[in-house]
């Protein structure tokens, strides 16, 4: 007999989990405010930008697939401090790279794989193993608030530094401070990881993915995930853009995108909480329905600084709180031996759909001039991603020997 190891403290896991995903995400989401200068600065269309952050999703949801894997096997922590280092590498690399080639490679395929290793699947997994069952749901919340206040706090300090050092400097400032994440990794150093290089798994890793790639539910989640990622990818990377090309001060969109990482904190605890208590196919399919309805009051409505906030706290109390009933319902059907690897399969769908926002985004833009098409495209797949999540079963799937849970 094994004894099983010794649990972390949650408010442990809880600080540097939040602390790592606070500063990955809040980097993360202040990509599209570095579109017009660099853009205007490299003499570059806005398509190469978009693709080189369409290139960054679908990296990050590859590596996030194997990530997960590693991080399931020998544990966070070097999953983790492997994820800090390719960070600073590609931020460097971002505002360095003389050509849309190298600038596709370091802000696409680095900080792509960076992110795979130091956002949510990662630290999710850590959250799974070692957070009571009926805490998770609350758990993941907490961490994905902690994404949304990276997104308040940091929007606007780079904001400030691309205005006062110019986007190349703020880039760099940026790649050091990312280096946080690695005495951070330290507080999500897993007992069962330490002896040995990898915990027991009674279900192999093959196992595991055939069985989830089988499973209705787990595909229907994934379905709902592509357009979770089309939607806010396509507004976080193009809606500073589109506010400018209706003559709005820049402060706009940096402030609106602030407003949606702060409302967000809001949401994705309540999204978390909520998870606890109520159904949460039902959540989601709440959750897409009232993107749709959102989108669509803001087209309609005459476009002024007030609609723009009034359109960021409203779409932000919905940003990523399909995060956490997405991936608490992941480890309620499967169990939590696999959630790192399983996480990632469902964020790779959510990132094929960020890949397809950003870059449509882009090139219908140039082709048309306007972002319209991509907006209505947007509402469309709302309404479906709201219908495809209300057949999704929630309860533990049936196995001939149970695996932990």
């Amino acid at each position: 007999m094994h004894s099983a190891p010794p649990k972390l403290s949650m408010l442990q896991v809880l600080a540097c989990g939040a602390a790592v995903v606070t500063l990955s995400m809040g980097i993360r989401h202040g990509f599209g405010l570095w579109l017009a200068p660099v853009t205007q600065d490299m003499g570059w269309t806005r398509q190469t930008f978009a693709l080189a952050m369409a290139v960054q999703n679908i990296a990050w949801g590859v590596f996030g697939i194997f990530g997960g894997m590693v991080a399931d096997r020998l544990g966070a922590f070097r999953v983790l401090i492997a994820g800090a280092l390719l960070y600073a590498l590609g931020l460097a690399g971002m505002a360095l790279s003389p050509t849309p080639l190298l600038f596709a490679l370091t802000s696409g395929v680095l900080i792509g794989a960076a992110q795979a290793g130091t956002t949510y699947a990662v630290i999710y997994g850590v959250l799974g193993r070692q957070v009571p069952a009926n805490r998770r749901s609350w758990a993941m919340g907490v961490a994905a608030a902690a994404g949304s206040f990276g997104q308040f706090l940091m929007l606007p300090l780079e904001g400030q530094m691309i205005a006062r050092l110019g986007w190349q400097p703020s880039l760099l400032v940026l790649a050091v401070l990312v280096l946080l994440i690695v005495p951070l990794a330290f507080g999500l150093r897993e007992p069962g990881f330490r002896a040995g290089g990898g915990a027991s798994h009674s279900q192999s890793t093959r196992g595991a993915m055939a069985e989830a790639l089988r499973h209705p539910s787990f595909l229907l989640l994934m379905t709902g995930y592509f357009v979770c990622g089309f939607q806010v990818v396509f507004i976080g990377v193009h809606m500073p853009s589109y506010l400018k090309d209706h003559n709005l001060p820049a402060h706009v969109a940096s402030t609106a995108l602030a407003l949606i990482g702060l409302f967000n904190v809001i949401g994705t605890y309540v999204s978390g909480s909520l998870g606890e208590r109520l159904p949460r196919r039902h959540i989601l399919a709440f959750i897409y329905l009232a993107r749709t309805v959102a989108i669509a009051v803001f087209l309609l409505a005459p476009l002024s600084a007030l609609s723009v906030y009034a359109f960021s706290a409203v779409i932000g109390m919905l940003w990523l709180s399909t995060v956490p009933p997405t991936n608490a319902t992941v480890a309620g059907i499967f169990g939590v031996q696999h959630l790192s690897m399983l996480s990632g399969f469902v964020f790779f769908s959510h990132q094929i759909g960020s890949f397809l926002g950003v870059w449509l985004g882009g090139y219908l833009y140039d082709a048309t001039g306007s972002y319209d098409v991509v907006w209505y495209l947007a509402m469309v797949l709302g309404v479906l991603a709201a219908l495809i999540n209300l057949p999704v079963r929630e309860h533990a799937i049936n196995r001939p020997s149970a695996l932990p849970a």
